[in-house]
């Protein structure tokens, strides 16, 4: 009887160090070819910019605003900004993204509004300021890039306090606020304790410490009454 062929070893699994690596690089795959991804991923792109809908959304609306320019795309926001030229062009088209995150927001709120005789909505409320605009003090991400979301923090991709407190505490820097002033606690988020402060809801200041899940579900109650305003 021949032997049995031995089953090939198996191809050894990459170290966690360079599959972490993989990850962080993940938002570079949409700077060369935006074209190539589908519409429900690429909102637009132009020479400049690429701005994406975020594949892990904190809130009902959360897209993602990408610099393309090689210069600048691979360092850190707070190093990037230095350069003027380069912070006015993302002020200024971050500005642009935000009128269209909260066209986007619009239908949402106003789901069970009646068009009028033109077939529009009714104008409600200012939309522009439910969004809010930023970059974290400590990116997770390795390819510059600027949130534009709705404020909400409506979304099943919410899992933890870092989430919550990454956008709902001074860790989460507006890019109108550059540049900063030298001695602005901004700078060292980590000497702060942004991220372990307690988790507060947004909207009407409920303080539930460090209790993640009441406060998730508390945030499911307030989307609902923040709809109706």
């Amino acid at each position: 009887m021949a032997p049995k062929a031995k089953k090939p070893a198996p191809t050894p699994a990459p170290p966690a160090s360079r599959f972490a690596d993989r990850i962080r690089d993940g938002l570079g795959v949409y700077l060369d070819d935006p074209a190539s991804f589908p519409a429900s991923r690429i909102i637009y792109f132009n020479d400049d910019f690429v701005a994406i809908n975020d594949l892990y959304p904190k809130a009902s609306v959360h897209a993602l605003l990408l610099p393309r320019s090689r210069k600048h795309n691979l360092l850190h926001p707070f190093e990037a900004f230095e350069d003027p030229e380069f912070l006015a062009s993302v002020q200024k088209e971050v500005i642009k993204l935000k009128a269209l995150v909260a066209s986007e927001l619009r239908p949402i709120l106003n789901g069970d509004a009646e068009p009028d005789d033109t077939g529009e909505l009714p104008p409600g409320r200012d939309w522009e300021a439910d969004v809010k605009i930023g970059i974290h003090a400590h990116p997770s991400m390795n390819h510059l890039h600027i949130h534009v979301l709705s404020r909400d923090m409506h979304s099943p991709c919410l899992h933890h306090r870092k989430h919550y407190n990454s956008f709902n505490t001074p860790f989460l820097i507006d890019v109108a606020d550059f540049p900063m002033a030298k001695d602005d606690p901004r700078w060292h988020p980590g000497h702060a304790g942004y991220m372990k402060r307690d988790l507060v809801c947004w909207r009407c200041g409920a303080n539930f410490k460090n209790q993640f899940k009441k406060l998730n579900d508390h945030l499911n109650v307030e989307f609902e009454s923040w709809k109706r305003e």
